[in-house]
C-alpha cells in the first residue's frame, strides 16, 4: 500500500526535443486512467529527457537506438517486476508498523520521518542520475529499502529511525530513476515502431502501475497469511475490545496486537527476501541506458534551484494557496487509513491477521476507481469527483466516530475500507490532473508543490498518530476537509474566471493563464 502512496511523491514531466521537426510532447495532466494518471502530473524531480537523435532517415534513427524492440520490452518487464518485489515488501511491512511496532510510537515516528526526509530530498535526484545513471541509481536507492525492513528484526528507536531517514532519502532518487528509464524507452520504442511518442510512453506508464497495484495485494496476502492463528490461538485474543474504534488511544493494549516472534521474523523475512530479489534483477537483468545530458555539469551539481522555484511559486500564485489545505488532506487522509483505520479499528478488534484482508479491499476497490473515474471525468467533468470526495470521507468520517467495531460485523470492515478507496482515488486522480491543468505555465514548481504538502500531510499524521486518540485524529481529518473543499471550490471559481477573462482577450492564450492568476 504504501508503494501507492510513496509513488506519487515524484511527478514527471517528459519533454522531448525532435531536432527535425521541433515537436514537443509534455505530459502534464491530462490523463484519464490510471496508468495515465502516472504519466500526466508530474516532473518536479524528473531530468529532461534526452533530445531525440537527429538523422536524415528513419533507418538513421533506429540506428542510433541502442535497444531492439524485445529487449526494451525485456527492461519494461524486470523493471516493473521489480517493483512488484521491492513494494511487496515496502508496503507490507508499512501497513504493519503502527500495530507491530506500537511501543514508543516506534512504528508511526520512523514513518513519519520517511516522509519528512522525502521532502527534503527532492534536489538529489538529478544528481545521481547524472553520476550514476538509472540503473545503478535504482539498485542502491533500494538499498534503502532494505535497510528499513532489516531494521525491523530489532525495532529500536536507533535503528528504526536512522532506517526511516535512509528511505526518505532514497525515495526520490529511485521513483525519478525509474520515470526517466520507462520514458526514455518510450521514446526509443516510439521510435523503432513508428508510433506516437506520447501513447507508447502511456502505455508503458499503464503497464507499470498495473504491475505496481499488484503490490497491495501480495504484500497484505503475506502478512494476514503468515499472521493467521489456530484456532486454540484465536479464542485466546480478546476481539471485542470497548477501546477499539474511535475511544482507542495509542497506551490502549489489546491482545489482538500481541504476536508470537516467530511468526514477526517469519514476516520480515519474506519481506527482506522481496527487497533483496528487487535489488539483483534490476543489478543483473536490466541494461543501463544513456541520457545525452546526464553528463552536463549542471546535472553533476547540486542545485536548490528547484527548492527556490517551489517557495516563490506559492508564495506567488493564489490558487496555489487555495490548495494548500485540500493537497494537505491528501497525505492525511491516506495515513490515516494505513495508519490509525489499521490500528485502532482492524488490529484492535479483528486481530492483525486480519489486517491484510481488509487492506487488500481497500487497494483493489482504488485500483478499479481509478480506472473508472479516467474513463467518467471525460463526460461529468472534474467537480462531480470532488464532491464525491467531500460526500463519502465525510461521511465515513462521521460513522466511524459513533460506530464501535466488533467482531461479528466484519462485512463493515471492508465496506468500509472500500469505501475510503474510492475517496482516496479522487485525490490520487484529480488533484493530479488539476495541477496539470491550473498551473501549465508552471508545472515543475507546481507539482513540487504538491508533493511538499502532501508530504506534509503524511509526515504530521504519523508524528501525532501515538500521542492522539482516534476520535481527535477524525476531527482532525474532517475540519481540514472542510477547509479544503473550500479552498479547493475557491481555486476552482478563480481558474475559470480566469479562462473566460483570457477567452475575452484574444492577445492572451492559455499559456498566461497561470501568470496572469498568480499577479491577481
Amino acid at each position: 500500500m504504501e508503494d501507492q502512496n510513496e509513488e506519487t511523491f515524484v511527478e514527471r514531466t517528459t519533454l522531448i526535443d525532435n531536432a527535425d521537426d521541433k515537436e514537443f510532447i509534455e505530459l502534464n495532466g491530462k490523463a484519464t486512467s490510471n496508468g495515465d494518471s502516472a504519466t500526466k502530473a508530474t516532473a518536479t524531480l524528473l531530468p529532461e529527457a534526452s533530445p531525440v537523435p537527429n538523422g536524415n532517415s528513419h533507418h538513421k534513427e533506429k540506428q542510433d537506438i541502442p535497444f531492439s524492440k524485445k529487449t526494451i520490452l525485456k527492461n519494461i518487464f524486470v523493471g516493473c517486476t521489480s517493483f512488484v518485489f521491492l513494494f511487496t515488501a515496502f508496503g507490507g511491512i508499512s501497513n504493519l508498523q503502527t500495530s507491530l511496532n506500537r511501543e514508543e510510537g516506534i512504528g508511526s515516528i520512523s514513518l513519519s520521518l520517511v516522509y519528512a526526509s522525502i521532502i527534503f530530498s527532492c534536489f538529489l535526484p538529478k544528481f545521481l542520475i547524472a553520476r550514476l545513471g538509472c540503473k545503478t541509481t535504482l539498485a542502491v536507492s533500494m538499498l534503502g529499502y532494505i535497510l528499513y525492513i532489516a531494521a525491523n528484526f530489532y525495532a529500536v528507536q536507533g535503528t528504526m529511525f536512522t532506517a526511516a531517514i535512509f528511505v526518505g532519502v532514497a525515495a526520490a532518487p529511485l521513483w525519478t530513476a525509474k520515470f526517466t528509464y520507462l520514458t526514455q524507452s518510450g521514446v526509443w520504442y516510439a521510435k523503432l515502431t513508428k508510433q506516437d511518442k506520447e501513447i507508447v510512453i502511456n502505455r508503458f506508464f499503464g503497464f507499470f502501475w498495473l504491475f505496481n497495484q499488484s503490490c497491495q495485494i501480495w504484500g497484505n496476502l503475506v502478512a494476514s497469511l503468515v499472521f493467521t492463528p489456530t484456532p486454540s490461538q484465536e479464542n485466546e485474543t480478546s476481539v471485542d475490545n470497548p477501546v477499539c474504534g474511535a475511544q482507542f488511544c495509542g497506551g490502549n493494549v489489546s491482545g489482538n496486537f500481541e504476536q508470537d516472534k516467530v511468526k514477526v521474523y517469519t514476516a520480515l523475512g519474506i519481506y527482506v527476501g522481496c527487497s533483496i530479489i528487487a535489488m539483483l534483477i534490476v543489478a543483473i537483468l536490466m541494461d543501463p541506458i544513456n541520457l545525452d545530458n546526464e553528463d552536463t555539469e549542471e546535472n553533476k551539481k547540486l542545485n536548490p534551484k528547484l527548492l527556490l522555484a517551489t517557495i516563490r511559486h506559492l508564495y506567488k500564485s493564489p490558487i496555489q494557496m487555495m490548495l494548500v489545505a485540500i493537497t494537505i488532506y491528501g497525505g492525511l487522509e491516506k495515513a490515516f487509513v494505513m495508519g490509525d483505520f489499521t490500528q485502532a479499528y482492524i488490529s484492535c478488534s479483528l486481530g492483525i491477521w486480519n489486517l491484510g484482508y481488509v487492506m487488500i479491499c481497500y487497494g483493489v476497490v482504488g485500483a478499479l476507481c481509478s480506472l473508472l473515474f479516467g474513463n467518467l471525468v471525460k463526460y461529468v467533468g472534474r467537480i462531480p469527483f470532488f464532491v464525491l470526495l467531500f460526500v463519502v470521507h465525510g461521511g465515513l468520517q462521521i460513522v466511524l466516530l459513533v460506530w464501535e467495531p466488533k467482531k461479528d460485523e466484519v462485512v463493515l470492515f471492508y465496506v468500509f475500507a472500500g469505501l475510503w478507496g474510492v475517496g482516496s482515488m479522487v485525490i490520487s486522480t484529480q488533484l493530479n490532473s488539476l495541477y496539470g491543468e491550473f498551473f501549465t505555465e508552471n508545472s515543475e514548481a507546481a507539482f513540487s508543490n504538491f508533493r511538499l504538502w502532501e508530504a506534509v500531510g503524511f509526515a504530521v499524521s504519523y508524528a501525532y498518530n501515538s500521542a492522539l486518540c482516534t476520535d481527535v485524529k477524525l476531527y482532525i481529518c474532517m475540519a481540514l476537509l472542510c477547509l479544503g473543499m473550500i479552498g479547493y471550490g475557491a481555486a476552482e471559481v478563480t481558474f475559470r474566471r480566469n479562462k473566460r477573462r483570457n477567452a475575452e482577450s484574444p492577445q492572451n492564450t492559455m499559456d498566461t493563464l497561470v501568470n496572469n492568476s498568480e499577479e491577481g
